[in-house]
């Protein structure tokens, strides 16, 4: 039987996008035909609340002692690791389910709460770690991130055992989502070599984000700085300076001693071989994310658009001939001050067609509103067109965002920018002047553009999810989904795909690293905003004016879409990746054997 355990802080939550991931293989009938049992561990993030809440509401709990359950033949076992080394275990069953496949999968689900961890076993087991891989855990463990992943490895191998895993001679995969599960992919590099292989699952590579968004430059001086260092043979701590202060670091730098690594973006591989020169001769698989893929018909289409538009017109007053939108979490690395510059340059060649165009910006940083504050913020000044700073509305880095809103509002005459700042896109969450009939995948499929211009974004999933609804998707160069979609669209060129690229700007010097990481604030205004201008004239020539332009890019949208799905992706990319990590360590012990 073909086991993989996937090790990852969204084991019951989807948070971002290692959640989506999930989703996506698990429901992709190529991954539930070819992979008998799926595992997902992770840190129990609160005792708080009852038994039916640990695994949320499409979960079912078989084993928690906290709660007096024992409904399992393991639960003798998980007792004694509870004994063993003073944790909680929670186990059950989790539902994930696609309603446009109608695949469901049922993956086992098992956490794990180490606040009460015991001492002694946990610094005998970071000695291991520096003994063997040279990780200085005390840098680190007054950061709690940092020490409930190390405290999870070893309990969680044990009860990975207790639970019969792997079942048979095949060795079970574990999947380390990001450096989250390390400690556990190394734990069982120590322990259990024979029962398991590992896999670094790279959905960024962390040190490399920290310093994009920390430099002035961001992704202008980053990456012409590794485009130099690769030239000459430098690595991220020659050209950046010393990064294992940084926590997330010796984690990631680990990944070189898992059996594979698969990479969700181009970008993400030369990052990891910025990390170190170890890492050219690690193996390192392409693993690009899936985009939603399912038809829709012309009339879906404008039917979704048009509910966009009277939505404008219940907030502003007028029908939009154009509706671009962006979907987003709001954090420094998605640029989103680069879609109000774009909009600055659209707002002249909008002008002089006497053409209107909306922009709504889907992003907040907390949870959703409640329907009675959304209904009185309505009614007491008009949310979502206006908005106030502080509960219930605007924090503080939401306010930040909106200043730039209202500027650009003040000045823009046939160009507007709605913000809501709140989760779902519904009349239930977003207030009365929502259309009635509205519901969230509107803004997937009545979108003419979807913005997402990040300064990093090893792949970027909500940046194609309006490809297969004939939207026109504008992402940056770095995106991950940027080399899919050119795998995936081969010579053919795509309306659908508006590829940016804010490095290649003329005015930098790429003979001097000097200079490159001297790019500030000021210099990378400049080249932003002759970018935006590019930008807004190549969007403005592509934009639908009549049905058979919608047809055209629903029909290529969605022929692209079949090409970059998660089904593609479980065939071609995860899973032969984890076949070619079982193969590699099988050859190597047989090629030991024969010594």
């Amino acid at each position: 039987m073909k086991s993989v355990v996937h090790v990852t802080h969204e084991a019951v939550q989807k948070i971002g996008g290692i959640g989506a991931v999930l989703q996506g293989l698990l429901t992709s009938q190529t991954w539930s035909s070819q992979v008998d049992r799926d595992i997902l561990v992770g840190p129990l993030f609160s005792t708080d609340g009852s038994a039916t809440t640990r695994l949320g509401s499409n979960g079912e709990v078989l084993y928690s002692s906290m709660d007096g359950i024992v409904r399992h033949p393991f639960g003798h076992a998980f007792a004694e690791i509870e004994r063993k080394f003073h944790v909680n275990i929670v186990y059950g069953r989790k539902v994930f389910f696609d309603s446009a496949t109608g695949v469901k999968a049922f993956p086992e689900v098992l956490l794990l709460n180490v606040n009460h961890y015991d001492q002694a076993r946990s610094n005998h087991f970071k000695f291991r770690l520096f003994e063997k891989f040279a990780i200085q855990s005390n840098k680190y463990e007054w950061i709690w991130d940092y020490e409930q992943y190390c405290r999870i490895a070893e309990p969680a191998l044990e009860a990975l055992h207790a639970v019969g895993c792997p079942e048979g001679p095949e060795p079970a995969v574990i999947l380390s989502h990001e450096y989250m599960g390390m400690p556990t992919a190394l734990a069982a590099h120590m322990l259990a070599p024979d029962r398991f292989r590992t896999i670094f699952y790279a959905h960024e590579v962390a040190p490399m984000r920290r310093i994009v968004e920390e430099h002035p430059g961001h992704d202008i001086a980053f990456y012409n700085a590794l485009n130099y260092a690769h030239l000459h043979g430098l690595n991220v701590n020659e050209v950046f300076g010393p990064q294992d202060s940084f926590y997330k670091y010796p984690l990631v730098d680990a990944a070189r001693h898992c059996d594979n690594i698969l990479a969700v973006g181009d970008d993400v591989v030369r990052e990891l071989r910025f990390m170190d020169r170890a890492f050219e001769k690690q193996s390192i698989d392409l693993a690009y994310n899936g985009v939603p893929a399912f038809a829709i018909s012309l009339s879906e289409k404008l039917a979704a658009r048009d509910r966009l538009r009277r939505y404008c017109q219940n907030l502003l007053g007028y029908e939009p001939d154009f509706v671009f939108t962006h979907v987003t979490r709001l954090v420094l690395s998605k640029g989103l001050w680069r879609d109000l510059r774009v909009m600055d340059h659209l707002e002249p060649l909008l002008r002089r067609d006497h053409k209107t165009a909306v922009l709504f910006v889907l992003s907040t940083e907390t949870s959703a509103r409640r329907l009675d504050d959304v209904l009185n913020m309505e009614a007491g000044y008009k949310w979502p067109v206006a908005h106030r700073e502080g509960y219930p509305d605007l924090t503080g880095g939401e306010a930040a965002y909106y200043v730039g809103v209202q500027e650009f509002n003040a000045r823009g005459r046939n160009g507007k920018i709605i913000y809501l700042n709140q989760f779902g896109f519904s009349r239930q969450t977003c207030g009365e002047r929502m259309p009635q009939d509205m519901d969230f995948m509107d803004i997937r499929k009545g979108s003419d553009v979807e913005f997402g211009q990040s300064i990093y974004e090893p792949f970027g999933i909500a940046q194609v999810e309006p490809i297969s609804f004939g939207g026109i998707c504008a992402f940056t160069e770095l995106c991950g989904c940027a080399g899919f979609a050119r795998r995936a669209a081969g010579s053919k060129p795509v309306d659908n795909i508006l590829q940016v690229d804010y490095t290649a700007a003329a005015q930098i010097n790429r003979n001097s690293l000097t200079e490159i990481l001297s790019i500030d604030r000021s210099a990378r205004d400049g080249i932003e905003d002759s970018v935006a201008g590019q930008i807004a004239a190549a969007l403005y020539s592509r934009l639908p004016t009549e049905e058979r332009h919608f047809a055209k890019l629903l029909q290529n949208g969605y022929e692209l879409a079949q090409k970059m799905s998660w089904e593609v992706v479980a065939r071609d990319y995860v899973l032969p990746g984890i076949d070619r990590a079982i193969q590699r360590r099988s050859m190597q012990s047989r090629a030991l054997a024969g010594r």
